[in-house]
């Protein structure tokens, strides 16, 4: 633990934003895995619907620096292939 005072709020915001960029990281992971699972279900309805979710949760956690903005738009496209590809 630092000992100046203002290094030790740099621990607690550090902390607190750890916390924010969890809970974005985490929302957008549980949104895929939805529509991972309505994929696999075969789906195509639910699974379009459920890619606007995960389209728009992952552009939020890139945004927020939470994941590479070069990532999301991999994930991003991956994740709209293998919907385009249900046929």
């Amino acid at each position: 633990m630092p000992n100046r005072k203002h290094r030790k709020k740099s621990v607690v915001q550090a902390e607190k934003a750890q916390l924010r960029n969890k809970v974005k990281r985490s929302a957008m992971r549980t949104q895929v895995k939805k529509l991972m699972t309505a994929i696999d279900e075969g789906d195509k309805s639910n699974a379009q619907k459920e890619l606007a979710i995960a389209m728009k949760r992952i552009d939020k956690a890139a945004k927020t620096r939470v994941i590479h903005p070069n990532t999301a738009s991999r994930k991003k496209s991956g994740l709209a292939r293998r919907v385009n590809a249900m046929g």
